[in-house]
């Protein structure tokens, strides 16, 4: 299945070039510029296709970018916020259609390059925030496909992690040997990683939960923890104490 795989440059997307390029035949990988807080994301996600040895397409959608206001990750005036990724707040990091945006530049791509999978690298902790991340939206994006490609090429959408945790990507990264320093997941685009953003407590949370060595440098690296007790404190309540347990 030759493929091209959507790549941020994130832990996710490479991990799933890695394992396109391992399991199936990897084409190439393509991303986008759509006017994002920071372009870093970007220089990562060429060294992946380097280092995979295919070619490296990033797209200019800066002009649609610029319609898409309202989200922390468009609009310098609205800040990243801290805190754990499946907070009520990182919904401000919601980019109104983006993938559907995405993934329809890249289904042409591929049908112009003859390619028979488009990969992307959703997965079952973006379903709370991200609507275009669920199964649903997948499986009406490939009908929409269908129809619009009828006759001309039979391009699949290829989600093999939309199922699964983060921490299982993290397992697979490991196991392909995902380079995983190698990767840029924070939304705040400063020298490194700052630990404290949603994306940073995500990552971090699941290659722990995975047992992945992870060499990146954070500013601040066990903030996860504290995030991670908060959301748990908020969804279930506090947990409680030896005394009030003996009572």
């Amino acid at each position: 299945m030759k493929t091209i795989v959507v790549c941020s440059g994130g832990l996710d997307s490479v991990t799933l070039a890695y394992k396109v390029a391992t399991e199936h035949k990897l084409h190439s990988l393509i991303s986008f510029d759509y006017g994002q807080r920071h372009k870093k994301e970007l220089d990562f996600a060429a060294r992946a296709a380097r280092n995979l040895g295919v070619k490296h397409h990033i797209v200019d959608l800066t002009p649609v970018g610029a319609l898409l206001t309202g989200s922390s990750l468009t609009s310098d005036d609205i800040d990243v916020p801290d805190g754990h990724y499946a907070e009520e707040t990182m919904r401000i990091t919601v980019v109104p259609n983006r993938n559907a945006i995405m993934l329809a530049v890249a289904f042409g791509a591929a049908a112009s390059a003859g390619a028979d999978a488009v990969a992307a690298a959703v997965h079952g902790g973006d379903h709370f925030i991200y609507p275009d991340c669920r199964p649903d939206f997948i499986k009406s994006f490939q009908t929409m496909q269908d129809q619009a490609l009828e006759g001309v090429k039979d391009v699949k959408l290829y989600t093999p992690f939309v199922n699964v945790s983060k921490a299982d990507i993290a397992l697979e990264a490991g196991r392909l040997g995902v380079p995983v320093d190698l990767t840029w997941s924070c939304y705040k685009g400063g020298e490194t990683h700052c630990g404290r953003c949603g994306t940073c407590v995500e990552r971090r949370e699941a290659l722990e939960l995975a047992r992945v060595k992870d060499p990146t440098v954070y500013v601040d690296r066990d903030y996860w923890k504290q995030a991670r007790a908060d959301h748990m404190a908020r969804k279930f309540g506090p947990l409680p104490t030896p005394d009030s347990a003996a009572n």
